[in-house]
Parts: C-alpha cells; structure tokens; sequence
C-alpha cells in the first residue's frame, strides 16, 4: 500500500510500504477513505516531536472502512463505516477507568502516526477498537466526521472545558487555525457572552466571525487594548492559546483577569517563559492536556443532529494519492488560505481479502467508498 512516511526532520514522502495485519486479538484494520492533516503532523515535521521515529507513517485522524478484526473486537465488524480517534485506549488501566484516555498506561493515548504506524495511508491498524473507533451514522458525512477525530474533542476537552467557560464569560482564542476555530464553535455551546479571536491572518479571522467570533483582533497590532475596552480593563475570563507559540502563550497570561484560566492545547517546540513574578497574586489557573476523546460520541451525536457544523472550516480536497501536494498546501496556510484539507480516496482500489477471525468466514471489501461516503 502507500503511505506517507517521516524520514526525518523535514523529511517525508508518500511511499509503497507492507500493509499493516492484526497483531493483536483486540486490533482492528481499517480502509481509509478520508484523512486529514493536522498541525501537530507539521509539528512533527519540525522535529518538535522527537519520539517519532523516522519510517513512521503519519496521522491520527480518519474515517473509513473495517476490512478485518482481530477475536476479542465486539463493536465493529467488518464493511462497517467508522470514525478512528485520535487516541487509542486500552479500557484497563487506571486512566482509562478515570476517561483519562490520553495518558493510557496499557499501550494507547496517543499512538497513530507516533509511537505507530498512522492514518495517512490506505490502510491502517487501529489497536484496542472497542474503545479507539466509532461506528458512524449515514447522515454524517466523511469531510465532516474526521473533524471528529481529533480537532473538535481537542477543542472542547482541552480548550472549553478545561478552561472552564461558563455563561456570560468573556472567552479569548488566541489563534484562529484550525484548533481555535473548533474553540470558537464548541465554546458556544456554553453561551459565553462574549468570544474574541487574535490571529496574524485576515482570512483566519473572516472565518473565526463565520463560526461565532464576536470581535477579532489582528495579532500584528497589540490586542491588549481591544481586549481591555471590551472587558473594562479587567482581562477575560478564559484565555485559550491555539497555537503552540512562546509569544501566544504569554499574550494568554496577560489578558486573564485575576481568578481567570488559561487554557493551553498549543503543542510547543520550544520552552516558554513563565512570569510568575506577575502571576503569582492574581489566583490564574493554568491548564495543560492531551484530549482523551471521551467527549467524542456526545459530539457525533449533536453532528448527527445537525446541531454542531463546522463544515467551513474544510478549505481544500485531495485525493489520497495527492499526499504531498495537500501537506504543502496545509503548511502554507498563509498563501493558500487553508484551514482543514482533506484527502479521499476517490478512485477504486485494488480488493483486499483478509479472513474473518469472528466466524471463518472471509471478508472480501472493495476498496471503494460508500455510497453515503464523500
């Protein structure tokens, strides 16, 4: 099969490797038909990730098709259409009896396309899939479903909830890609009186008013007067920092206002300066964190009721085999104007007939997508 594979810092390329079988009895094999990049895949790239290994395929965010299941997977079988989380679980250890799901002891957390083989590729094995893939609905469409994987439960987990937004609060999202889109559109969900975006872009900020943003500030001029204007000087309550930045955290510690929360999910490269020396007095809570997912079937359920869009933030279409072409795309979002991209698989694929390990039967799947598929 292809995938795309990490050679190194700065160093990928879409290329023919085995393709990936059970190993365990609780793994499952999915067909990939919709990917997506993300930025920690770019964070990765820099070398901001260094357990990744060079000769690990990338990703962790897909929808497709189970082709073969290992005897103990219970909730998908295979030809059934699914959504792979980000983060694999093993359901037995102490964290994943706490929802803590991202930091599993027994061989998950966050694994695709860093400790293992990942999702942008045409196939991929997802360990523990009783608890690491969910069956999706036919009214869910794939482009929107595979925001399901990782940015939307990241957003809201990491982003709304830990930093604790209530009704009427005043929430700032600094970074308007993809992540602090996602923040915008699930921190409505609470009903802060007030969501205001800082990004460098023009276009980010266009679509963060899209998707909810009450006031946007370009980050090239000081935000900190805006931000006072519109809080009487006090801060906001909530400061969600999206981009994974020294310079964006900071700004995060000084519009809080006092007994206010700080909300990192950026992934950062590079240590940040702590100024402790201002923070010490004024009762901040900082918050850090890997999603755990557990939000992920309330989310699909209100996608599914039409009740959470964030189809807007899909910018660009590829087909799999278009690989590089979106990662360069992605990576130069300021010139392209890419939030999302996402890759389909749509053209036929060669058959791919495993056996079945439930009832000794073999499963025979096309490699092609459903019809309710993109």
């Amino acid at each position: 099969m292809k995938a795309l594979v990490y050679h190194g810092p700065g160093q990928s390329s879409w290329d023919e490797v085995p393709d990936p079988d059970v190993k365990d009895a609780a793994d499952a094999v999915i067909r990939v038909d919709t990917t997506t990049i993300c930025g920690t895949d770019l964070h990765i790239l820099k070398g901001d990730v260094p357990e990744v290994a060079p000769g690990t395929v990338l990703g962790h965010e897909a929808v497709g098709e189970v082709v073969e299941v290992g005897s103990q997977v219970r909730s998908v079988r295979p030809g059934d259409r699914v959504l792979v989380s980000c983060i694999s679980a093993c359901g037995r250890c102490r964290f994943c009896k706490e929802a803590r799901y991202g930091q599993c002891l027994g061989g998950g957390g966050w694994v695709l396309g860093r400790l293992i083989d990942g999702v942008q590729a045409e196939y991929v094995r997802v360990p523990f899939a009783d608890h690491s893939v969910h069956p999706l609905p036919h009214a869910v469409d794939s482009k929107d479903a595979v925001l399901l994987a990782d940015i939307l439960p990241t957003a809201y987990e990491v982003g709304v909830l830990n930093g604790c937004v209530r009704p009427g609060d005043t929430v700032a999202v600094i970074g308007a890609g993809p992540i602090g889109l996602a923040v915008i559109a699930t921190a409505r969900l609470l009903s802060p009186a007030r969501i205001i975006a800082v990004d460098l872009a023009p276009s980010r900020l266009n679509a963060a008013r899209a998707l909810g943003a009450d006031a946007v500030a370009n980050a090239a001029d000081p935000p900190q007067g805006l931000i006072a204007d519109l809080t009487d000087g006090i801060g906001v309550d909530v400061a969600v920092e999206a981009v994974g930045a020294p310079e964006s955290f900071d700004l995060c510690t000084r519009v809080v206002r006092a007994g206010g929360h700080v909300a990192n999910i950026g992934v950062h490269g590079k240590p940040v300066t702590l100024h402790l020396e201002d923070l010490w007095i004024k009762d901040v809570t900082i918050t850090t964190g890997l999603v755990d997912t557990f939000t992920t079937p309330m989310l699909l359920r209100m996608t599914a009721a039409g009740r959470l869009d964030l189809s807007p933030l899909v910018t660009h279409s590829f087909d799999l085999g278009q690989m590089e072409e979106a990662y360069a795309t992605f990576s130069s979002a300021a010139d392209s104007g890419a939030l999302k991209v996402v890759l389909n698989r749509n053209v036929p694929g060669r058959r791919r007939t495993v056996p079945s390990l439930r009832g000794g039967a073999s499963a025979a799947v096309k490699g092609s997508a459903h019809d309710d598929g993109p």
